[in-house]
């Protein structure tokens, strides 16, 4: 049996969320077109077996996009994403372009030095870049002589997710078995919950908003026949308020909607879901709120 830890990094927006899911063959991590996207380390579990028997548990660490934060909550998500270096047994380093020497990619670089944990560099979204130009990106990283492998992927339609699989199970080392084979993640549904809510919002919202919103799942009662879920929007702004509301409450129920539909596939059952709007001006630089939002090392 091997098993192992295994941390995916990289700058907002590269398609580290999108390759967790394509890896676990379902959705526990949200996504979408708006950087920072990831707030927490989101861990997936994969098992590979063979026949009835595990052979191989890999433990994906998703971790927030490494950018140079604006407020407390920013920083927290960094430190998240660079800790989870010391932490896991491989890293994978997503990136989706050419090299930048002042950019977040050179940043990260500097910190994957630091570990001696086997690295394999992705190069993601393949279908958007030419193979002069992956071949451009492919010998940049391979002459810093710090990667094991260097595997392109398009991680939104699962190309070339296997080979790195492969990669991944070849390096990893004897160990336990963590986690029942059946299961993909080991986070409560009540966080799954306020994940989908938040993504909706990421997507109905423009701007800035978006990144001013915070979800807290205020009560979550499994009954026989129906699952009802109060949940709580948060925003920095009056103003702010007012847009996720909509005109005559329609944004928000249309928010609500695609929710609950996307929940009741999550859990397998008829879903009530009532959403409320509250303003807490600037949460995102108060280090109470953002523990109580659930924004804290564990």
């Amino acid at each position: 049996m091997k098993s192992g830890f295994v941390g995916i990094v990289g700058r907002p927006n590269v398609g580290k969320s999108t390759l967790l899911n394509s890896i676990l063959g379902e959705k526990i991590a949200i996504t979408s077109a708006k950087p920072q996207t990831t707030r927490n380390a989101i861990r997936g579990i994969w098992t590979k077996m063979d026949g009835k028997q595990p052979v191989c548990q890999l433990v994906f660490i998703d971790t927030p996009g490494v950018h140079k934060p604006k407020n407390k909550l920013g920083t927290y998500m960094t430190d998240t994403a660079i800790g989870t270096l010391k932490e896991v047994d491989a890293v994978l380093f997503l990136v989706d372009g050419p090299y930048e020497d002042n950019g977040g990619d050179a940043f990260i670089i500097g910190k994957l030095r630091e570990v001696s944990t086997p690295k394999i560099l992705v190069i993601n979204k393949i279908d958007r870049i030419d193979p002069q130009q992956f071949g451009d990106i492919y010998r940049t990283y391979e002459a810093m002589g710090l990667f094991d492998a260097i595997i392109g992927t398009n991680a939104l339609e699962g190309k070339n997710v296997d080979v790195l699989l492969d990669k991944l199970a070849d390096l990893a080392q004897e160990g336990p078995m963590f986690f029942p084979p059946d299961m993909i993640t080991d986070h409560p549904e009540r966080f799954l919950v306020s994940e989908i809510i938040r993504e909706k919002l990421l997507l109905y919202l423009e701007e800035e908003i978006p990144h001013g919103v915070a979800v807290e799942i205020e009560r979550y009662e499994e009954l026989p026949d129906i699952t009802r879920i109060y949940a709580a929007i948060y925003c920095e702004k009056q103003s702010h308020k007012g847009i996720i509301i909509g005109k005559g409450g329609r944004k928000l129920k249309g928010i609500g909607k695609a929710a609950r539909e996307e929940i009741e596939a999550l859990t397998g059952s008829k879903v009530y879901l009532e959403l409320f709007v509250k303003v807490k001006e600037r949460w995102r630089d108060s280090s109470i709120a953002i523990s109580n939002f659930g924004y804290k090392k564990e």
